[in-house]
């Protein structure tokens, strides 16, 4: 009990702040209908939420490494939550991009020193390790469930109403941080060797998946109504698949992991995401949503497994490495999204969405240049 309970209130708080991680998404067919912005004008955007984020997401690593920065989980929080909230404010379209890298910087401060009490709170299993993660799962896939009412409703202005989720979750996260007990278990220091090459290797399987991920978390909403129709509702069906779907898997990554090995887990849940990619994007009529899903699930799976062997393999560095593979890795993929949009604008989005095909069995093929860690956390 004494390790569930705070898991589970730092697991609440990571899905409050990857609600703003999914908000911006959730925006994309809003700034598109109500401002109307371009493929290449709503990609700025999410680079915006996602390019400051992965610049300093590794300063924030290092810095945890040196000490426990508990305060910063509950401040972060709200930063995400203000620069989301301000991001209807004002017509201006730089006043929404600076809104949206504020967001992204909150995000990122967050990240590194919450994966490290996370760890430490949990004895780094990989079934409490996946609880924590799919935290930032369930805050994906509420924020189109709450972003897309409250702004068809309001219209973009209203989303200053956004900032209450952040309230919560530093409340929530405030009283976990207090606790005696998680925060002496934060200061445990892990001793071993890093495995810097392998760590490189690990880092670009997560590249290539943050550029599927946010790559489809942008543009689903938008292709989904090309396919299925139904406007912006469909495209908030879409997204609640992608994100609902993705918490799903995370936990099967947790369970699959005890059972097979984390390395077998990830190589076989990359090589089944190829086919579903090529159905989701090619496959006509409503079978597109269980593509969408199975190809969520297949994405999501390895996620977990990429904190604790990130942690693994910089045992030294468990701040560091928890800020790159639960933040860096999942906003780095935003940089690849003018690019997707650019071919989208020149092409269609469907040729768009064809080239993350090659992605998930680049990962595939990566998986096998790595292997288990000698000293690896908690299977259980």
């Amino acid at each position: 009990m004494r390790r569930i309970q705070p898991i589970g209130l730092m697991a609440v708080g990571h899905a409050c702040v990857d609600v703003y991680q999914g908000a911006v998404p959730a925006l994309v067919p809003f700034l598109v209908a109500e401002r109307g912005l371009g493929y290449v004008a709503v990609s700025g955007i999410t680079l915006a939420a996602t390019l400051l984020s992965s610049v300093v997401q590794p300063v924030f690593g290092v810095l945890t490494d040196r000490r426990p920065l508990t305060w910063l989980i509950p401040v972060s929080m709200t930063t995400a939550g203000l620069g989301i909230g301000l991001i209807g404010v004002g017509d201006a379209y730089w006043l929404a991009w600076l809104a949206a890298a504020l967001s992204g910087l909150g995000v990122a401060a967050y990240h590194p020193e919450a994966a490290r009490m996370a760890r430490a709170v949990s004895g780094g299993s990989h079934v409490g390790m996946s609880w924590f993660s799919v935290g930032g799962n369930v805050g994906f896939a509420l924020a189109p469930a709450l972003v897309t009412p409250i702004v068809a409703a309001g219209g973009l202005r209203w989303t200053p109403v956004l900032i209450v989720p952040a309230l919560f979750g530093a409340v929530i996260t405030r009283l976990a941080v207090r606790s005696a007990a998680l925060v002496a278990a934060s200061n445990l220091q892990v001793r071993g060797v890093d495995d810097w090459p392998s760590f490189v290797r690990l880092s670009a399987i997560m590249v290539c998946r943050s550029i599927v991920f946010v790559g489809l978390g942008t543009f689903i909403a938008l292709y989904a109504g090309q396919r299925v129709g139904g406007g912006t509702t469909t495209g908030g069906i879409a997204l609640f698949i992608l994100f609902a779907a993705s918490a799903f898997g995370t936990l099967l990554g947790g369970r699959f992991a005890t059972r097979f090995g984390r390395i077998r887990t990830l190589r076989a849940s990359y090589a089944i995401a190829v086919p579903a990619i090529a159905a989701l994007v090619f496959v006509p009529g409503p079978a597109f949503f269980a593509f969408l899903a199975l190809t969520a699930i297949a994405m999501a799976i390895p996620f977990s497994l990429h904190v604790t062997l990130g942690q693994d393999f910089l045992p030294t560095r468990v701040g560091t490495a928890g800020g790159m593979t639960l933040g860096l890795a999942v906003s780095i993929g935003g940089i690849g999204t003018p690019i997707l949009a650019t071919l989208a604008e020149h092409t269609s989005l469907q040729t768009a969405l064809t080239t993350l095909i090659a992605l998930p069995l680049a990962c595939a093929l990566l998986g096998y240049l790595l292997r288990e860690p000698v000293s690896g956390s908690a299977a259980g």
